[in-house]
């Protein structure tokens, strides 16, 4: 049998499952997920006839060989998909395809939920683009150099910008149609202070394993849903744009500090924190493991008005702080300029590029300093490209990107 007779035939299964699983009590769990990315990582339960059907008891080194072929043939979305369909024909396929599929700082490429939550490569970044609604205060990420003529690029993150009496949030799903708290497809928000000159970044979970909330404050009442969702909001970076006071010419000035990224992921040799899968349950995020010293990042509760609780930290060492790279006054063109690579066509204040703000003892070499981690820039009406690579995430870079959709009227 042929790949593609192969891969025919898993997509029917895989749409066989979901309409199983439509009976069931995740209905909107599986539609959410599968329309906003990939498989969820809280699939829904394999029907009996899935598990004993001659897919499922394959030989090993032959199942071993299949998925190995397809994650080789299959590099690029749409047609990726075929990896996702492999994972979701039973639990044994599903375990053999996250075995063999990398993580994106090791191939490059986005294929799971939990990709979106794990560093970009080292060597050339990710490129994205946002498309913004403004009728609906909505902000989708998909993947892709720009906007393709049927419409039919990877969506990867959505976010809402909700306005409050005293900060605005921006909060960011895994679907676009569903920004419920309470919903599996939540994965994080931003929120502004009162001004919308510094934010906070919160994580629907630890970004490492070995961060645990020292409190059990929730993000909503435990009884107004199951158990296994991720409970906590985790503080995870902040950034902040300088006041202009005296109103002069110039983008605008920012810094952001990565609770979640020691400085020493982009040493020669550093490694940031990889987490392996979405939280199951909150339960699970409070397994007792050994406790380590110092501030981290915070824990914070759904109200703004309560305080956020302190965590155990990464380890020893600074967090990583990225700030906007300087750009250069064109006298020709009379206006300030960044090498956007072709990437950024419209000028705007938004447009930013951001590199390493390290200090001489921290013995980061001049290429990572020059290095841009993340870039964001207007291409068209309500349509910005961002590219961004190792040691940031996508949902990390999206909700940096957010923030300079916020109003600044102090800052330009």
């Amino acid at each position: 049998m042929s790949i593609k007779s192969m891969m025919r035939e898993l997509k029917e299964m895989k749409d066989g499952i979901g309409n199983i699983s439509k009976r069931g009590g995740e209905r909107k769990l599986w539609r959410s997920r599968t329309r906003s990315h990939v498989v969820p990582d809280q699939p829904p339960a394999e029907s009996e006839c899935v598990e004993q059907c001659p897919w499922a008891n394959l030989p090993p080194e032959l199942l071993l060989d299949i998925i190995h072929r397809v994650e080789e043939s299959e590099t690029a979305w749409p047609a990726r998909a075929a990896v996702v369909f492999c994972a979701a024909v039973c639990r044994s396929w599903r375990e053999i395809t996250k075995e063999i599929v990398k993580t994106p700082e090791q191939c490059g490429r986005l294929t799971f939920p939990i990709s979106l939550k794990q560093p970009g490569p080292r060597e050339s970044p990710i490129q994205c683009y946002i498309r913004r609604d403004r009728a609906t205060s909505t902000y989708l990420l998909f993947y892709g150099l720009v906007p393709s003529e049927g419409e039919s690029d990877k969506l990867l993150l959505a976010a809402r910008k909700v306005r409050r009496a005293t900060c605005t949030d921006f909060i960011i799903s895994l679907a676009a149609d569903d920004f419920a708290r309470a919903s599996y497809s939540y994965v994080g928000k931003l929120r502004s202070n009162f001004l919308g000159t510094k934010f906070t970044v919160y994580d629907s979970q630890p970004p490492c394993d070995s961060m645990i909330p020292s409190t059990t404050h929730r993000r909503f009442h435990s009884k107004q849903v199951s158990p296994r969702l991720p409970a906590c909001n985790y503080s995870i970076g902040t950034i902040a744009y300088e006041l202009n006071v005296l109103r002069t010419r110039g983008p605008r000035r920012m810094h952001c500090i990565l609770h979640s990224i020691p400085v020493s992921a982009i040493q020669e040799g550093g490694t940031a924190p990889t987490p392996l899968a979405l939280p199951q349950s909150f339960d699970e995020q409070l397994s007792p493991l050994p406790s380590s010293k110092g501030k981290g990042p915070l824990i914070e509760t759904g109200s703004p008005s309560l305080a956020v609780t302190p965590l155990f930290s990464l380890g020893s060492g600074d967090p990583l702080t990225l700030k906007n790279k300087a750009p250069r006054w064109h006298e020709q063109l009379q206006c300030w300029c960044l090498n956007f690579r072709g990437r950024v066509t419209v000028a705007s204040v938004k447009n930013f590029q951001l590199v390493a703000a390290v200090e001489p003892a921290h013995n980061v070499s001049p290429e990572e300093q020059e290095k841009v981690i993340l870039q964001f820039g207007k291409i068209g009406k309500d349509i910005f490209t961002m590219d961004y690579q190792y040691p940031l995430s996508a949902f990390q870079a999206f909700a940096i990107c957010l923030s300079s959709f916020d109003t600044k009227p102090a800052c330009e």
